[in-house]
């Protein structure tokens, strides 16, 4: 890093539990749908994770824990061995780029379809249907389904599947995972009052409408140190018909539990260029950091400028970038060199299913 750059912050190195970062840019998790059919991950995975290694930490695409998580074509899964054992070339090329990879653990819940699971329907904490225009599925376009409310006796499967996939990303040789509690996926529904509407010990007040990310969280640090572990929140978005008018109670209450734990980071969207419920005033990251003593990672729309000024007035630690780092895989020597970003790719490209819009970027000359 040369003393000209005009991010000194967000270009320094990071103490991130027992793990240093070489910079504060994170890439941030970003579905890609390059896995396949099968959902395995591959060579062009490789290439591109490789390509965006200059980031300090990496987290994975979405990744689902369960074949009853899945609700997302060719996006890759971590819930065989078989998939575990292909993640590895992924690991090792971030690796001997010199840099850090957790993987994203995903259950998509009611945003899903029956398309996915074989005719049977999805499953919810509650049977309340997601108010979206259409999904994608193997059958092509579908309209969203009313999914089924898991019962009580099926959620502690739920929870080993998580950990299972903690397991599988240990041997794979990841430096950790993220636990996907935000845009409208399962766990993420089961936290928020606008989908939950059980009356069991999973439903109800706020201690129980956690009670599901608790028990995940629980089950996944008997795999990993807690210092190894991230969970991602999304307390401003509508994405996947989301948004509760409890929801700055909610979250911070989430964000105090979760500060009990000690974990590696707190990941939360706080920008609104993903979307915003529109409920109340948005909650930014200074709520989150009288709650939660960790490492906060901010996320969506962040520049060059605003990230660098955002780590300088301590309100985050890190930085995740989606879209920037699409298109300019090397992203983190163009904030270093003052170099132009190019400009953001067309989203059609985005989930080609092939090299185009994926791997095919040009790193600065």
């Amino acid at each position: 890093m040369t003393t000209e750059t005009k991010s000194p912050e967000l270009l320094s190195s990071f103490q991130l539990g027992d793990m240093k970062l070489n910079n504060r840019v994170v890439l941030a998790p970003l579905t890609r749908s390059r896995a396949g059919a099968e959902r395995m991950p591959n060579d062009l995975m490789t290439e591109y994770y490789s390509q965006r290694s200059s980031a300090g930490l990496l987290i994975t695409e979405a990744t689902v824990v369960s074949e009853q998580g899945i609700g997302w074509l060719n996006s890759p899964g971590i819930y065989s061995n078989e998939q575990g054992e292909a993640w590895k070339k992924v690991v090792g090329a971030v690796h001997d780029k010199g840099s850090k990879i957790f993987l994203q653990l995903w259950h998509c819940g009611r945003a899903s379809h029956s398309a996915f699971h074989g005719g049977e329907p999805t499953v919810a904490p509650s049977a309340i249907k997601l108010n979206g225009e259409y999904i994608h599925t193997p059958e092509g376009k579908k309209d969203y389904e009313t999914p089924r409310a898991l019962d009580t006796s099926e959620i502690p499967e739920v929870v080993e599947d998580y950990k299972q996939a903690a397991s599988r990303t240990k041997e794979a040789g990841f430096d950790g995972v993220e636990i996907h509690s935000a845009n409208g996926y399962l766990l993420d529904q089961f936290l928020q009052s606008k989908t939950n509407k059980r009356a069991d010990r999973y439903g109800g007040s706020l201690e129980n409408r956690f009670h599901l990310l608790h028990e995940i969280v629980n089950a996944v640090t008997e795999i990993w140190p807690a210092n190894r572990v991230g969970v991602r929140l999304s307390p401003n978005g509508n994405f996947n018909d989301m948004g509760s008018e409890d929801y700055r109670e909610t979250f911070t209450y989430a964000a105090s539990q979760l500060d009990k734990v000690g974990l590696a980071y707190l990941h939360v969207v706080d920008g609104l260029g993903f979307g915003f419920h529109e409920l109340g005033k948005p909650m930014t990251l200074q709520e989150f950091r009288k709650v939660f003593s960790g490492p906060l990672m901010g996320n969506c729309g962040y520049t060059q400028e605003t990230a660098e000024i955002a780590i300088q007035e301590q309100r985050a630690d890190l930085i995740a970038f989606g879209r920037p780092y699409i298109s300019n895989p090397d992203l983190v020597d163009r904030f270093r060199n003052d170099w132009p970003l190019a400009p953001d790719a067309d989203m059609d490209a985005w989930f080609s299913f092939e090299k185009e819009g994926y791997t095919d970027f040009k790193f600065y000359k």
